[in-house]
């Protein structure tokens, strides 16, 4: 009787000990989640300025660049400028060799007087024939005489000819020694096209720099043709530059290139075609030629406009929609008309007064 009771007591043991080890590994059931209330993102429609721009990118350059040439071809005697000096209207630049040019002067005058006092001296002889003629003179001398006449009226007349070549060809030659010291066209920094040196020889119209107006700075941007009919003169601009982050200008559109920029053969099927907007700037120290720049043009401004986010509206086929909140928890849909848009707001034309909320679920 007692072995049947210490059994009965071993096996009571082993089935708690067995009960607790399968609560112990049992997985737990998962709690069943409460019901979440659907969030509603609220929105104000406001009433306030809206404006649509559009984006461009570019570079600062000078507008008013005067390129300078050499007049003829001469050795350059002195140079009275240097790369990058700041030079007034009217200064002077380089002169140019005058040695030949008055040699060529002194001779042409020679010639001119040579040919002056030969024509005095045939007219004198002509004259002197006349007067020295006989009165019963035969035929034959009177015609060797009237021959005579014309020849020395054609000669005349070829010295004339003569005379007005000389002319001009001395006045050229004193126009060129005038230009032989080249004085500035234009106030301005002067930039040579080589800045290592400065020739000692040139040729007739070379190329030997620039002169840069330091107060025409300009933006020079470029948009496309999806963009370029929204653009006219006139239109403001605020200007950018990404080197500097803290600094923004205020300009306005001057002009919009009728024409696109001309591309090579090869990029023309992969590129759109581009055109050049100006853009004025105010003077600034800290702006150059040469700049990266940013800007956004103003192209169209609506003061009070009713505005919600664009986040809010939905469309349904040609029709856009609100959801308002009516309050109380009622949200109701409203049809709207809308205007404006900007990279985030939507003008609402109908539909919605200030002061309304408009939800999205």
């Amino acid at each position: 009787m007692k072995k049947i009771i210490k059994w009965l007591v071993i096996a009571a043991v082993i089935g708690l000990v067995g009960y607790w080890g399968y609560g112990q590994v049992k997985p737990k059931e998962a709690p069943i989640p409460m019901m979440e209330e659907p969030q509603v993102i609220s929105f104000p429609v406001t009433e306030e300025t809206i404006v649509t721009t559009v984006q461009v990118k570019g570079t600062s350059e000078y507008g008013k660049e005067t390129n300078v040439y050499a007049p003829f071809e001469a050795k350059v005697e002195s140079w009275n400028v240097a790369n990058g000096q700041q030079i007034k209207k009217g200064d002077t630049l380089f002169s140019l060799e005058q040695k030949t040019i008055h040699q060529q002067l002194q001779q042409k005058e020679a010639e001119r007087k040579k040919r002056k006092l030969e024509q005095e001296l045939k007219e004198f002889t002509l004259n002197q024939d006349l007067d020295n003629a006989p009165v019963g003179a035969t035929e034959a001398e009177r015609l060797k005489l009237l021959a005579d006449q014309e020849t020395a009226k054609l000669s005349s007349e070829l010295d004339g000819v003569n005379e007005m070549i000389e002319a001009q060809t001395i006045a050229e030659l004193n126009e060129r020694l005038k230009q032989s010291i080249y004085r500035a066209p234009s106030a301005g920094i002067f930039l040579f096209d080589n800045s290592q040196k400065q020739p000692q020889s040139v040729t007739a119209n070379q190329y030997i720099g620039k002169i840069v107006d330091l107060n025409s700075l300009r933006f020079a941007a470029y948009v496309g043709e999806s963009e370029v009919f929204s653009i006219k003169p006139g239109m403001e601009v605020e200007v950018k530059m990404p080197s500097i982050k803290d600094m923004k200008l205020k300009g306005k559109v001057e002009e919009v290139a009728k024409f696109a920029e001309t591309t090579s053969q090869e990029k023309q099927t992969s590129q759109t075609p581009q055109f050049k907007v100006i853009i004025s700037l105010p003077k600034n120290d800290r702006l150059i030629g040469g700049l990266t720049l940013t800007g956004d043009i103003v192209t169209e401004r609506k003061e009070k406009a009713v505005v919600v986010p664009k986040l809010a509206v939905m469309t349904e086929g040609d029709i856009s929609y609100v959801m308002v909140d009516k309050g109380g928890g009622h949200i109701e849909r409203q049809d709207i008309e809308t205007g404006m848009q900007t990279l985030d707001k939507i003008e609402v034309l109908s539909g919605l007064k200030p002061g309304d909320t408009v939800v999205l679920q």
